[in-house]
């Protein structure tokens, strides 16, 4: 197959779409998951990595790891770049997916994602297995995947030598060196596969992918794909405009294919890009519903809304519940009678938060408004002769008095929108939090509260490598 890598157009293809041993042109794949996840922070190019006995095992090419043996992702992943390093292939998949199995699994989801569609993978390495199969066609589909959806990993593939932290590694394609403008990707062999490469040059502003399954011998193997360069810059149409590959919707780790897509308009009205959103059902393992105040009536847990249209003294908070994540906010006089202050908001940090002995008479905001409310208020005071007290918030934060902040927009729209998508990004940490939108003056703050320090710090981080705005708000 030889492909113009602007366009996608095939400029010559013999074979293409026949099913053959990929070898070790498998391990695209395999670093092609690796950038993914280190994209969507399910981990990063620092994390240590302990090997296990089955990635220990496997038999070259490999890097000489040993069972128990602790290493950082980034080496692995220059192995089985530039030596096409078994154990460090099967290392990544095994990180990322906790076993080769069902990082094959999402092997084969990403290929489908990528329009591979001839293509089944049974694992992270290429060695030859039943059912391991690819194409010409869908190889060079996925490297030009790998030069445009990563671009700043891609440099990877052109090293002769890299630092893999236990010792230096080179590597096997010899057309780097020998070809004008080549620049990667990845060569496969084994005796089932014969010898198998996947090579990108670039001239000025013209790149041309070539594959060839089946060579009889390196040399040879060389030799015909130096051949289908030339034929593809010969035969390719000059000023082509760049046109780069749909990079396809993250889908995340967990191995079910069930998944909930949420998506936001494209564009927005405050300008920003429209995003697909992928939320597997299975996500949430425990439920969001609020626990139910000890020794108290089942509560009504229909939304009540107050509005009090003179007297405002609280800000509403919105209150993220589970099966629509509704905002229910309450507000009340601050002339009625003295305020409980907040929990969430006002205890102090360093001290034990214990429950609150409920007041003999409590006023609820009712959702009839404003006259409804001080009907209510009146009616009080000459039935209940002893002191009120009046509920602001009941907090439900267990004594968590974080919060971060993701960002300042110029509407409450803008603001509510954010803290959705967000929320459906990052579950894991922000796992019923408080959305809450603060209008501030030069803007509306997105923020999510009662989180605990180390919940905080993780969300950011882990929102910070998806490249999303964000800052931890500590106790007030």
């Amino acid at each position: 197959m030889v492909m113009d890598a602007r366009s996608g157009q095939v400029i010559h293809a013999e074979n293409a779409d026949t099913r053959l041993h990929p070898a070790s042109l498998t391990k695209m794949m395999t670093l092609y998951i690796a950038f993914e996840a280190v994209e969507h922070g399910e981990l990063s190019m620092d994390t240590v990595v302990t090997v296990s006995r089955n990635a220990a095992n496997e038999p070259p090419s490999k890097l000489g790891l040993k069972a128990g043996q602790k290493i950082k992702l980034r080496y692995l992943v220059r192995a089985a770049a530039v030596k096409s390093a078994n154990d460090a292939a099967t290392a990544i998949g095994e990180a990322i997916s906790g076993s080769e199995a069902a990082f094959a699994r999402r092997m084969n989801r990403t290929a489908k994602n990528l329009g591979m569609t001839r293509s089944t993978f049974k694992n992270a390495h290429g060695l030859t297995e039943e059912g391991h199969l690819s194409t010409a066609h869908d190889m060079t589909i996925l490297g030009r995947h790998l030069i445009y959806d990563y671009s700043e990993y891609y440099g990877l593939f052109s090293r002769n030598a890299t630092d893999a932290g236990v010792k230096t590694v080179y590597s096997h394609n010899k057309i780097l060196q020998t070809y004008k403008g080549a620049d990667g990707i990845k060569t496969g062999y084994t005796r089932a596969a014969g010898f198998n490469l996947v090579a990108s040059a670039e001239r000025g502003r013209e790149r041309i992918i070539a594959t060839v399954f089946g060579g009889a011998s390196t040399p040879a193997r060389n030799a015909r794909v130096a051949e289908l360069l030339d034929l593809g810059f010969r035969n390719n149409k000059n000023n082509v405009a760049l046109n780069k590959p749909d990079k396809p919707a993250y889908e995340g780790k967990v191995d079910n294919p069930e998944v909930v897509v949420a998506k936001t308009a494209d564009p927005s009205p405050d300008g920003l890009r429209g995003k697909t959103i992928r939320v597997v059902a299975a996500a949430v393992t425990r439920s969001l519903r609020p626990q139910h105040r000890p020794g108290s009536e089942t509560p009504n847990v229909a939304p009540l809304v107050a509005e009090v249209k003179d007297d405002i003294t609280s800000v509403l908070e919105e209150v993220q519940v589970a099966d629509a994540a509704a905002a229910v906010a309450e507000a009340v006089a601050a002339e009625a009678a003295p305020v409980v202050a907040t929990l969430a908001d006002g205890a102090a940090p360093e001290s034990s938060i214990k429950p609150v002995r409920r007041p003999q008479a409590v006023l609820l905001a009712s959702a009839g408004g404003a006259e409804a409310t001080a009907e209510a208020l009146a009616s009080a005071e000459t039935q209940a002769p002893q002191p009120q007290e009046v509920v602001e918030r009941v907090s439900t934060s267990g004594g968590r008095h974080w919060g971060i902040n993701v960002g300042r927009y110029s509407s409450s729209y803008a603001a509510e929108k954010i803290l959705l998508q967000t929320a459906l990004m990052e579950v894991s940490t922000l796992d019923g939090s408080l959305r809450k939108v603060v209008n501030r003056k030069g803007g509306y703050d997105a923020n999510f509260m009662g989180l605990t320090r180390e919940t905080a710090d993780l969300a950011c981080r882990r929102l910070q490598a998806r490249q999303v705005t964000c800052f931890m708000i500590g106790p007030s």
